[in-house]
C-alpha cells in the first residue's frame, strides 16, 4: 500500500518585489519644506512630476546601459526645468531656492539627470549669462534652455582637476579669432554635438572663455567609457588642435580665472541641493525596504538594530537638509560666502555619501542590485562628492577661513 505523502514544502520560496520609491514616507522630519512659498513650491512640484513620469519609468535601463536619454533634454527644456535658478525676460520666476528643490528632486530619481541640467544650465547657461553679450545670449543661452542646443563646460584637464586653475589649454591670437589647442576631461555634454564653454589661457596668461562649436575643424570629444558612477549622462575627453574661433564667439566677460571661479561658485549650492536628492531616495528605500522584507518572521524594520539605523540616517538628512535651506537663503540675502558655500558642498555630500553606504548595507545583497535604486544612487554619490571640487579642496577653503592661513600648495 503507498502511503500518500506527508512532504510539505516550504512557502515563500518567491522573493517579493520590493517597491522602494517611498512616496509614503516622511523626507521631511523636522518640517523644514513647509513654509515654502508657492512659486517654489510650484517648481517643485513640477519637478517631482517629471521625475516620476519622464525618469522613473527608464531611469534603470538607461543607467544599466550607460545610454544617455537625449530625448529628456528636450523634455527638461519644455517643462523649464533647464534654468537652475537663472531668469530671462518674459520667463517664470525661479528663485535659487525652486532650484535648489528641482536639482533636490531631479537627483533624487536619478544623478545622470540631475546632472544633466547641473552641466547644461548650472554650467553652460551661466557662463553665457554672466560673461556674453546680448548676441551671444540669445543665439546659445535660450536654445539650451530650451532644451534644443546641447551645451558643455570644458575647464578639467586631464592633468588640472582639483589645481583648476593651472589650466594649460592654449587659445593663441589670430586674424578674426582665436586657435584654440589643448585637451579636457570629464566635460559632460562634450560628445555629443553643440556648444562647448571652453576655458583657455591666452598668450598674456589670462584665462579666456570661449564658444566651441564641437563640429569645428580639429575639435574631436571621445566619450569616456567604464564609468562605475553615473552612468546616464556621458563625459568627454576632449582634443583640440588649432580649433578656429571666432572673435563673435569669444565671450567678453570672461578674461581671468576669477570669473570661471564666479560660474563654479554659483553652482556649489546646487551640488550640495543634489547631495540631498540621492540621500533623500536612498533614505526612503531604506524605510521601504525595511517594512517590506520580512526575516526571522518579522519585517526587518521591527528590529531595535534596524530602527537606530533608519534613525540615523533620517537624523543625517534632516542635518543637510536645514544646511541646504539655510545656505539658500543666505544666498537669496547675498551673503553667502565661499567658504560658507563650501562648508554646505562639504557636509551635504559626505553625509549624503554616509546616508547612502548605510542604506546599501540595509538592503543587504539586495543593496548591490543596480535595479533596486539604492546601488545606483551609492554609485552616483562617488561622483558627486568630487566633483565641483573635492571634499579636500573645500576643506582647504573652509580652514583657510578659519584660520586666515592658506594651505594650498
Amino acid at each position: 500500500m503507498i502511503q500518500e505523502s506527508t512532504v510539505t514544502f516550504p512557502t515563500g520560496v518567491t522573493e517579493p518585489e520590493y517597491e522602494l520609491w517611498g512616496n509614503d514616507v516622511d523626507v521631511d522630519p523636522t518640517g523644514i519644506f513647509e513654509d515654502l512659498g508657492e512659486q517654489d513650491r510650484a517648481w517643485w512640484d513640477k519637478a517631482r512630476t517629471f521625475a516620476l513620469d519622464e525618469v522613473r519609468p527608464i531611469a534603470h535601463e538607461y543607467w544599466e546601459k550607460a545610454d544617455y536619454p537625449l530625448h529628456l533634454v528636450k523634455l527638461l527644456g519644455d517643462a523649464d526645468l533647464l534654468r537652475d535658478g537663472q531668469n530671462l525676460e518674459g520667463s517664470t520666476p525661479m528663485s535659487a531656492m525652486a532650484a535648489g528643490l528641482v536639482n533636490m528632486e531631479l537627483h533624487r530619481a536619478d544623478g545622470s539627470v540631475g546632472t544633466i541640467v547641473g552641466v547644461q544650465a548650472g554650467l553652460a547657461v551661466r557662463s553665457i549669462l554672466k560673461c556674453g553679450n546680448a548676441e551671444q545670449i540669445q543665439q546659445y543661452a535660450v536654445p539650451m534652455i530650451r532644451g534644443e542646443l546641447p551645451g558643455a563646460f570644458a575647464l578639467t584637464e586631464p592633468t588640472h582637476g582639483s589645481d583648476s586653475v593651472g589650466l594649460e589649454t592654449r587659445a593663441i591670437r589670430v586674424e578674426g579669432g582665436y586657435l584654440v589647442s589643448g585637451e579636457k576631461k570629464w566635460i559632460g555634454n562634450g560628445s555629443i554635438g553643440g556648444i562647448s564653454v571652453v576655458w583657455a589661457r591666452d598668450e598674456q596668461g589670462n584665462v579666456r572663455g570661449l564658444l566651441v562649436d564641437q563640429a569645428s575643424e580639429g575639435y574631436v570629444g571621445t566619450t569616456i567609457v567604464n564609468k562605475l558612477s553615473l552612468r546616464a549622462i556621458w563625459q568627454a575627453h576632449i582634443r583640440m588642435d588649432n580649433v578656429f574661433v571666432p572673435d563673435s564667439m569669444v565671450l567678453p566677460g570672461a578674461n581671468s580665472f576669477k570669473d570661471t571661479a564666479g560660474v563654479l561658485f554659483a553652482t556649489r549650492l546646487g551640488v550640495a541641493w543634489a547631495a540631498v536628492g540621492h540621500a533623500t531616495a536612498c533614505y526612503e528605500s531604506a524605510v521601504q525596504y525595511a517594512k517590506q522584507r520580512v526575516q526571522f518572521g518579522r519585517p526587518l524594520a521591527a528590529s531595535q538594530i534596524v530602527q537606530e539605523r533608519l534613525a540615523r540616517m533620517q537624523s543625517e538628512l534632516a542635518t543637510i537638509q536645514l544646511l541646504a535651506v539655510q545656505s539658500t537663503r543666505r544666498d537669496m540675502a547675498g551673503k553667502l560666502t565661499g567658504p560658507a558655500a563650501s562648508l554646505a558642498k562639504y557636509t551635504a555630500t559626505r553625509t549624503a555619501r554616509s546616508i547612502a553606504a548605510n542604506a546599501r548595507d540595509l538592503l543587504g545583497g539586495n543593496g548591490i542590485l543596480t535595479n533596486n535604486r539604492v546601488a545606483r544612487h551609492f554609485a552616483d554619490m562617488e561622483a558627486l562628492h568630487t566633483y565641483e571640487g573635492t571634499e579636500t579642496v573645500q576643506a582647504l577653503i573652509m580652514g583657510r577661513a578659519i584660520t586666515g592661513h592658506s594651505a594650498f600648495a
